[in-house]
């Protein structure tokens, strides 16, 4: 678009524009903290209190044993029904609803103390004595500026289990500890210095595990590591504790970076961060460094192999197809278990054409938008949050097109759809696999 002025058009930028004009200048409409919230159904997903997949509420619950305590007005509380309804959460969420009064003079605050022993009281009577009690605020206590380590620590004095806060802070979102980093901090802060096992390995950075047919399982295994913990496989807090007896820890997620970072201080575990890459030759690449760093190699050949076999299945199934004669066309959400930029730039390599990215755009992933706009230079990237998505319309739909995520099937659902955002987390060549697998069944 040439014209950037606000008219009833939904607004979006090249990647060739977005490349640019460079990573330190990028447009306004792209970034939140510059505008209103639209919280279009696209946007709900992840923007709201009731947030699917691992928001703050489900991560904060990703401790063996813990219960969780919502203080909140009900407005927040209300949206955590959708989640308190599952059998797994039966008897883990409790509330302490704050009136207007608590809103203006910060109330509630003595009483958090006092509904705390009333939850774990309660769940002593059922015999389910919680193993820590997870303390969730809003963003009221946010612009009251609650000190929740101060009120965590009263807590302990009422009762003899551990109380941990964690923050749901919409406002924080884009700051310098969004609730996201902060809460992966909370869930591993129960964890005291141990003895350390050289055969011993965490993963940190997802609240549920890697797909059990991950190829990192099998290549840990390969080198003499007999345990690998993720705190989604925890089954107790006895397993749980002995995540601090690990050799090194693999962070697979940027948002667990304070969290490893308090793993090597507080408990001298030092930590590796791999990045989720769809480009097969960033993956074998990264399996290469990681081999450096751990003085090993990792023979990944098979796994390589059968992820390109899983690429060119999918383009022989294409290109032999009149209904998608002229190869794929995407529309790449946010909502995914992916960078969608990355994607997005390895599915143009792969040979497909990417429409449109709805994303946010970040220091991280500005170098994928480089690329794109030197070999996609026409895909448009929106924001999902401006609220000039009100106004996206498309008025003819492709039959070629497919939509990856949740947020991209809500402003095309005619088409071919895949979420692409299951609980368990896909990883390296396994993902590549999968995901190419899951597109030519879908067409």
């Amino acid at each position: 678009m040439d014209n950037k002025e606000v008219t009833k058009q939904a607004i979006y930028y090249t990647t060739k524009e977005l490349a640019e004009r460079g990573k330190d200048d990028i447009p306004h409409e792209l970034i939140s903290a510059k505008n209103l919230i639209y919280s279009s159904p696209a946007t709900l997903a992840f923007n709201s209190p009731g947030a699917e997949g691992f928001g703050v509420k489900r991560a904060g619950l990703a401790v063996p044993g813990s219960v969780m305590l919502i203080i909140s007005p009900g407005c927040c509380g209300r949206n955590t029904k959708l989640i308190s309804d599952k059998p797994e959460y039966k008897d883990r969420f409790f509330y302490l609803n704050m009136d207007e009064t608590d809103v203006v003079t910060g109330r509630h605050l003595k009483k958090i103390p006092k509904a705390v022993e009333e939850v774990v009281s309660f769940l002593e009577e059922k015999g389910k004595k919680p193993e820590v009690v997870m303390l969730c605020i809003t963003c009221v206590d946010a612009l009251l500026g609650t000190d929740m380590e101060r009120i965590s620590r009263k807590c302990e004095e009422k009762v003899d289990v551990p109380v941990r806060p964690c923050y749901m802070y919409a406002l924080t979102r884009e700051g310098r500890k969004p609730p996201m980093v902060h809460v992966r901090q909370s869930i591993y802060s129960l964890l005291e210095p141990a003895k350390k096992k050289s055969n011993v390995v965490d993963i940190l950075g997802f609240f549920a595990p890697l797909y059990d047919s991950s190829e990192l399982y099998e290549m840990l295994s390969s080198i003499g590591i007999k345990k690998v913990h993720e705190i989604s496989r925890c089954e107790n807090l006895a397993e749980y504790k002995k995540m601090a007896e690990a050799n090194f820890a693999l962070v697979l997620n940027q948002e667990a970076r304070p969290a490893a970072v308090d793993f090597e201080e507080k408990l001298g575990i030092p930590s590796i961060e791999l990045n989720r890459f769809y480009d097969i030759d960033r993956i074998e690449k990264q399996y290469a460094a990681l081999g450096r760093a751990l003085g090993v190699t990792f023979d990944d050949g098979k796994y390589k192999e059968e992820a390109k076999k899983a690429v060119e299945k999918l383009n022989e199934k294409v290109h032999g197809s009149l209904e998608y004669e002229g190869g794929l066309e995407f529309s790449i959400g946010e909502c995914i278990n992916a960078d969608p930029f990355e994607l997005a730039l390895s599915l143009t390599k792969m040979g497909h054409t990417i429409k449109e990215i709805f994303g946010t755009i970040t220091a991280a992933n500005f170098r994928y938008i480089s690329a794109l706009g030197e070999i996609s230079p026409k895909t448009k990237v929106y924001s999902n949050l401006h609220p000039s998505m009100i106004y996206y319309d498309e008025h003819e739909e492709k039959r070629n097109l497919i939509t990856l995520g949740k947020d991209a099937k809500y402003y095309h659902p005619k088409a071919v759809n895949i979420a692409w955002n299951s609980d368990r987390q896909p990883f390296g060549y396994d993902a590549v696999t999968k995901l190419m697998n899951e597109i030519a069944e879908a067409i």
